[in-house]
């Protein structure tokens, strides 16, 4: 990936908030077919030492458990907010003529190991921890002693275990860094006011 200096984002507390508010990542494999890429939520655990550990599950009708084995290097894309810029939403451009459109994102490239956890344990516990994650926010959260107990062990046994053991995480987040203050909250501004506040925030934190 491509990260000119001033968009490059290198702090461990901002690359996991991009992971965590945008947690849907896109699996990359290279298998002997070539490229391939999954779309999968996952848990993120931050490491004290190391860049830390993404964990999910996958079908088991999934070739990718099979076809990629525990060892296989893998990266896992996370986009965050993103939005169109136009060149009209800048203060400098009606003086000087001299800006252009683009887009602004936020992206997170995690780079590790693939580990297979075939194993009742593991998904159970991935399932219940990403459950509780994104239920929190419901009036009354659903949770696995919801459903019958033979239907949940059914369920869980058509999915398998995948963490990766990131080796690194790397950063780019394009928001307008490289204009005028002026142009980059007035951009902001128009963009919450057309309902893209995620961006607007992002472009506001970069100053």
């Amino acid at each position: 990936m491509y990260i000119p200096k001033h968009f490059a984002e290198t702090r461990p507390d901002e690359l996991a908030r991009i992971i965590r508010a945008h947690p849907l990542g896109m699996l990359v494999v290279q298998g002997s077919d070539g490229l391939d890429a999954d779309h999968i939520p996952f848990e993120f655990d931050p490491g004290a030492q190391t860049p830390g550990v993404l964990s999910a599950h996958v079908a088991r009708a999934n070739p990718l458990w099979q076809r990629c084995p525990t060892g296989t290097p893998v990266m896992v894309v996370f986009r965050g907010a993103e939005a169109y810029i136009s060149p009209s939403w800048y203060p400098s451009k009606h003086e000087a003529h001299r800006q252009v459109p683009t887009w602004n994102y936020e992206v997170v490239h995690a780079h590790g190991t693939l580990t297979i956890h075939d194993d009742e344990r593991f998904v159970r516990r991935i399932v219940a921890r990403l459950t509780r994650q994104h239920e929190a926010a419901e009036p009354k959260p659903w949770k696995m002693g919801d459903s019958a107990s033979e239907y949940i062990d059914a369920l869980l046994r058509s999915i398998v275990g995948i963490e990766i053991a990131l080796t690194s995480l790397v950063g780019k987040v394009k928001l307008s860094q490289n204009k005028e203050t002026r142009d980059r909250l007035n951009a902001a501004g128009t963009l919450e006011a057309r309902g893209h506040g995620d961006m607007a925030r992002a472009m506001r934190r970069a100053g």
